[in-house]
């Protein structure tokens, strides 16, 4: 690992978890009974939703499944998941889509399988010099684990219209996620991050703020 990836490590990773941690358990439909974290890395995240949730049963599935994880992992071929249709009340990634060289693969798959929600973490490449601020990013937390880094990322026009191609309803929508201190955050945060929580249907649902980001 790099310097530059020790420091990352050390000073932003903790928050990271804690904070996505409290956004996304957020976004959990209250019914929900089951999740699956596509692209779940070691699971922490997940983990912090699941203490949130003790009701649901939340497994992941990653193409690199690492030797130690915070939830039962399944490893699946990156494209097509191995699950039934309709099989989980919800599906999730966390910054994986921008990992992904067509997202809409997965996007779509995610469709297939959860039967409440879709909930999502990502990037929207908007701004001065948002895509190499993303690189950047990019780079120092994922390299040292050897994923895959096209740096495939999305306008929040173009996500949005993805969203619309496949007839999922954007029932949540934030780029309020504060993920780095101040100074770090004016640089890294901006516009630059969002979560996301989709449902199915052809109803057209406003976009709110109810689960606001966690203060800090």
């Amino acid at each position: 690992m790099t310097l530059v990836g020790k420091l990352h490590s050390k000073m932003v990773f903790g928050r990271r978890v804690r904070v996505l941690g409290e956004l996304l358990a957020a976004r959990v439909p209250a019914a929900a009974h089951s999740l699956v974290d596509i692209g779940c890395g070691d699971g922490q995240v997940a983990h912090l939703i699941a203490q949130k949730h003790p009701q649901i049963q939340i497994t992941g599935i990653d193409v690199l499944v690492r030797p130690q994880t915070w939830i039962p992992v399944q490893a699946f071929d990156g494209t097509t998941l191995p699950l039934a249709d309709q099989s989980v009340d919800a599906a999730m990634f966390v910054d994986v889509l921008h990992h992904t060289n067509d997202p809409l693969v997965l996007l779509r798959e995610a469709k297939r399988v959860a039967r409440q929600a879709i909930i999502i973490k990502d990037h929207c490449r908007d701004g001065f010099l948002a895509g190499p601020t993303l690189r950047f990013m990019d780079w120092v937390g994922n390299a040292h684990h050897g994923v895959v880094l096209p740096y495939n990322y999305w306008s929040e026009q173009r996500w949005r219209a993805a969203f619309a191609e496949l007839g999922l309803t954007v029932a949540d929508w934030t780029q309020q996620v504060p993920l780095y201190p101040w100074p770090a955050s004016w640089i890294f945060q901006r516009q630059l991050h969002f979560v996301a929580r989709l449902t199915s249907g052809r109803q057209i649902t406003s976009v709110s703020q109810t689960a606001a980001a966690p203060s800090l």
